[in-house]
């Protein structure tokens, strides 16, 4: 195949054998242009004669100057065939071989064939982040609805437990209600009843006592029919922190139905009843001495 620097070689020949044609033209023209060397005269003296009795003759026309020999032409340098060079072929705008062109090819299409190569993995990457994404957020959401679901659970079985547990006291106040009834049926009025422990005990539970009837009294909406001297039995029934689950207003009690309601009502606005500090002489039925004395 011709390469770049076989064409550049055979244009050099063809510009150099031109250029010694040129040269032995113009050597030629130089020499011919050159002055012949002058003609030699005959031998012996120059002669003068005048005519003489002669009609005056016209002159006769000058003779005409002989020419001037010219110089014989030298012969010209038979010219060497000038090589007519190759055509160039055409060369792309670039003025790039064809090697050059297909390897530019070659790194354009490796350079484009990277690039989708880089895109493509990343865009499996995002795919990849997204799909990850999605299940973190699908495994919170689970991990939520179980904590929901945990809660609620918790919050039943905490309920059912409370209810049992008050089904279980009012079970047991019923009982204790019923054993007072019969030990209030067999027992005397006393002459003057007191709050708590006669009223001669200053002990924790003389003391838990006096504040379970401050705070009843404080909450009680004391009706206008209460008679002063009021002493009524109470019977409450109440879980660990004061809650009560129960209340009923017994006999002994010189109150009317009115007075007797307004008890009730009242130690259910005073819980949660007192407690902390309480918590050694703390029971869950409370057989309890209510006075008012006006």
């Amino acid at each position: 195949m011709e390469t770049f620097e076989d064409k550049l070689r055979a244009w050099a020949y063809a510009f150099g054998v031109h250029i010694v044609v040129v040269a032995a033209l113009l050597m030629g023209l130089w020499i011919a242009r050159k002055d012949p060397p002058p003609m030699p005269l005959p031998p012996g003296p120059v002669i003068e004669a005048d005519l003489v009795g002669l009609t005056a003759a016209p002159h006769p026309p000058p003779r005409a100057s002989r020419p001037k020999p010219v110089p014989p032409t030298p012969p010209k340098a038979e010219q060497a065939p000038t090589p007519t060079p190759p055509e160039p072929k055409p060369q792309p705008p670039s003025q790039q071989t064809p090697d050059q062109v297909n390897k530019e090819k070659v790194v354009e299409t490796a350079q484009e064939k990277a690039e989708q190569a880089e895109r493509a993995q990343q865009e499996k990457k995002k795919n990849e982040q997204a799909l990850i994404d999605k299940e973190q957020r699908e495994a919170r959401a689970r991990q939520q609805e179980m904590e929901k679901l945990k809660k609620e659970l918790d919050a039943a079985k905490k309920q059912k437990d409370l209810e049992k547990m008050k089904l279980q006291q009012l079970q047991d106040f019923e009982k204790a209600q019923q054993k007072v009834k019969t030990v209030a049926a067999n027992v005397p009025d006393a002459p003057k009843a007191v709050t708590g422990m006669n009223g001669t005990d200053n002990s924790l539970q003389a003391q838990y006592y006096a504040a379970i009837q401050k705070a009843i009294t404080d909450n009680w909406l004391r009706p206008e029919t209460t008679p002063p001297g009021l002493r009524c039995n109470v019977l409450i029934a109440q879980i660990p922190g004061g809650e009560v689950i129960g209340v009923q207003v017994t006999s002994p009690c010189n109150a009317d139905a009115a007075t007797r309601t307004s008890l009730e009502q009242a130690v259910k606005r005073a819980a949660p009843l007192p407690y902390r500090g309480y918590e050694n002489v703390f029971t869950r039925n409370i057989n309890f001495n209510f006075t008012y004395d006006g």
